[in-house]
């Protein structure tokens, strides 16, 4: 097979959702039709001893939750799938924001009975602001929740999307019959027992005729009638286009715990999800067709094998081949690195891969060399856009519990902080460690993963901050600035690129600051020097 047809048979797309709304079982059961595992561990089914594939950290088995991002990759029908799965808890959400800069599409899962949450309107909101193609997949349909007309509304107006429908559910909860799908006009009947195969599907070319009377009986007939004339009214029809440049979501209902509605899903998510798109970097736009190799850093992950103390840099391929044992450049070190054993997913299994292609995700082994954004090429310089820090809503101090380990301690932060699980500050007036966050949970995590991993034990303190904001003086040789580091020095830190860092402890002290200090410029982000496109 040749370069150009290993591009477009690809498809790699993340999965987003707010918490609970099934988004992990769905993954599994996408796996599950690629046929790369046997059987699905529903993340909170105890009966099942099988964990989720996607979740393998031990603290999301305890509490039922994915912490990190995993990656996923089967074949289905002569298509290369890679699936991102993303945590949906919010206290993660710098993880998900970075690894939508991974991915092509984007699927949002929706609970049936929950409607559009919170977290959900977040992640939509970045997605948007990308332009990436969204479908939505209206899960749970096998228990009570709201109409189906009521859940498109709720999702236009929310989420601010243009949808069409390309699947409609015949009843709900307890009088939930089936699906009938618009896409293929065929009809899928539940038999609401999961651990049976789905029933065959149905081919119905007509819908006014006896046979559907006869499958889900005359009243639900007339009903999905009505509803169906309804949709065709309202909607749009379904185009490829809009939905690839972002402006039309088509929308599938199912139950992923019952395996229902989701190869309805997959088999057209195949036919119509972008293959890999091209990619903006500072000097230019970089198209998958290119012949030389270049990618990206989007997420590090630590010991992903607790017998063997390893980090993995996920590499987005963004274009051409990327070749094993081959030197590539390593764009911000300016120093070219080769890889023996770069690391593929397949379901839960790495293996080592001799050549990738753009829209694959690549495991390397690192040392220390990479920090998420950084840009690999064949010797090009460009810099894929970033992703910014914002500032975090949480700071504590960090200290270390056990005189002894200090040097394991110092050895886990540093590496969890290259992995952009939080934010590392250093006041600079006594050297103390703070540690920023996105939500409390991280610090859980934090603790935990250092007392795990690097043996190392931790307590926090509560330090009461309002905000970090990243510090540019217009000259900083001026007595402004100087003033405003003398009066301020208790609240000053340098974050982990070596940049001054101003911690505010109330709206009012920031105010003030802002007015007292013109010239001095604060800034939410950290990319300030080089503003978000």
């Amino acid at each position: 097979m040749g370069f150009i047809e290993e591009i477009n048979r690809r498809r790699t797309f993340g999965i987003v959702s707010h918490p609970d709304a099934g988004k992990t079982t769905l993954t599994e059961k996408l796996l599950l039709f690629g046929g790369a595992i046997q059987e699905a561990g529903a993340v909170k089914s105890n009966k099942i001893k099988k964990g989720a594939t996607s979740d393998f950290m031990e603290i999301e088995r305890q509490r039922g939750i994915s912490v990190a991002t995993s990656v996923l990759a089967f074949e289905y029908q002569g298509t290369k799938i890679n699936i991102l799965d993303t945590p949906g808890h919010k206290d993660f959400a710098e993880d998900t924001f970075r690894t939508l800069t991974a991915v092509d599409s984007v699927i949002v899962v929706i609970d049936v009975a929950k409607g559009v949450e919170e977290q959900t309107e977040k992640l939509v909101q970045v997605c948007r602001m990308r332009n990436i193609p969204m479908l939505v997949f209206i899960n749970k349909l096998d228990r009570e929740g709201k109409d189906a007309f009521e859940l498109l509304d709720e999702v236009e107006q929310k989420l601010g999307l243009k949808v069409t429908p390309l699947s409609f559910p015949i009843g709900m909860g307890y009088d939930f019959k089936g699906i009938y799908n618009i896409w293929e006009n065929n009809i899928n009947l539940f038999s609401g027992d999961s651990r049976k195969n789905i029933e065959e599907t149905v081919q119905i070319s007509n819908l006014s005729s006896k046979e559907l009377d006869e499958l889900i009986g005359e009243t639900s007939a007339e009903t999905l009638r009505e509803e169906l004339e309804l949709v065709e009214g309202i909607y749009p029809k379904f185009e490829k286009e809009a939905y690839q440049n972002g402006t039309l979501q088509p929308v599938f209902f199912g139950s992923a715990l019952n395996n229902f509605g989701v190869r309805e899903l997959l088999d057209c998510f195949v036919e119509i999800a972008p293959k890999p798109r091209p990619k903006q970097s500072e000097e230019r736009l970089v198209e998958p067709e290119e012949k030389n190799f270049s990618g990206f850093v989007f997420k590090i992950h630590a010991n992903m094998d607790p017998k063997h103390r390893d980090r993995l840099a996920f590499v987005k391929i963004v274009s051409g081949e990327f070749k094993r044992n081959v030197p590539y450049l390593h764009v911000r070190h300016n120093k070219k690195l080769k890889f023996s054993s770069p690391n593929a997913f397949f379901a839960e299994k790495k293996e080592i891969v001799d050549v990738s292609y753009p829209g694959d995700i690549v495991g390397l082994h690192d040392t220390g060399n990479f920090k998420i954004g950084d840009t690999l090429t064949e010797g090009e310089n460009i810099n894929f856009k970033g992703i910014p820090s914002f500032s975090p809503e949480h700071f504590r101090y960090i200290n270390n519990a056990d005189p002894m380990k200090s040097k394991q301690l110092f050895k886990g932060i540093d590496q969890l902080m290259d992995e952009g699980v939080a934010q590392l500050f250093t006041l600079e007036m006594n050297g103390r460690k703070v540690i920023g966050t996105v939500g409390a949970l991280q610090y859980e995590v934090i603790q935990y993963r250092l007392e795990h991993e690097y043996g190392a034990k931790c307590t926090y303190e509560n330090l009461n901050v309002y905000k970090a904001c990243w510090v540019e003086a217009e000259d900083e040789k001026n007595e402004e600035f100087a003033e405003f580091k003398r009066v301020k020095s208790k609240f000053l830190a340098k974050d982990k690129q070596d940049q001054l860092v101003f911690l505010a402890d109330s709206p009012f002290s920031l105010q003030m600051t802002q007015q007292k200090y013109p010239s001095v410029k604060l800034h939410f982000t950290s990319e300030f020097r080089e503003k978000l496109k």
